[in-house]
């Protein structure tokens, strides 16, 4: 089996858990360790379809006398369309 161990000196190891912890305190753990892992897996999801132009196209400065201002720009891309390219 699993290095010498049996079926039931884990069922045996399994029970003395329950009753330490007790059933309440473990089901916490366990759906709290499954939120974590979900989240885990969605973050990595979510970084690898993220395209990594994310970032501002441009900055503009603009300067005043009172100190200087810059604002992030995003250009939006128009829909191509074959009458415009002529």
């Amino acid at each position: 089996m699993l290095g010498g161990i049996s079926i039931w000196q884990l069922l045996i190891v399994l029970g003395i858990i329950i009753l330490i912890f007790g059933t309440k305190k473990l089901r916490n753990v366990g759906s709290d360790l499954g939120g974590a892992v979900k989240g885990f897996k969605k973050a990595v999801n979510e970084d690898e379809e993220k395209p990594e132009d994310d970032k501002p196209q441009a900055q503009v400065r603009h300067d005043e006398p009172t100190g200087t201002h810059t604002y992030d720009v995003e250009a939006e891309r128009k829909p191509e369309s074959s009458d415009e390219r002529k």
